[in-house]
């Protein structure tokens, strides 16, 4: 995992590229970001546990120069695949998926 302020050491090739990080919190002093070149995954991740306390997604295009901040829908496809899959929203999530409903 990287810490905040420091650069990937994975550049994206190609000149047009959509690009999502997810902020983490390690604990109240610590944040960092996790680059995914593929939101699926990064949802998947986000279930799956694969962080600590996430506390906000962005995607930015690396041809377009855009960010947006797309946590609210990213918590809305967390709450409906646990839905679908006929589980709770995990504790890890919960204040995530709260915040940004």
């Amino acid at each position: 995992m990287l810490e905040a302020g420091l650069s990937s050491p994975v550049v994206p090739y190609g000149a047009d590229q959509t690009l999502f990080v997810v902020i983490d919190r390690r604990d109240n002093a610590t944040e960092i970001r996790v680059e995914r070149s593929d939101l699926d995954t990064t949802i998947g991740e986000l279930v799956a546990g694969c962080f600590n306390d996430p506390i906000k997604v962005i995607s930015f295009n690396t041809l377009e120069h855009w960010t947006k901040d797309i946590s609210t829908d990213v918590a809305g496809e967390i709450r409906t695949r646990c839905d679908i899959d006929g589980v709770t929203l995990p504790d890890y999530l919960s204040d995530f998926v709260e915040s940004h409903s």
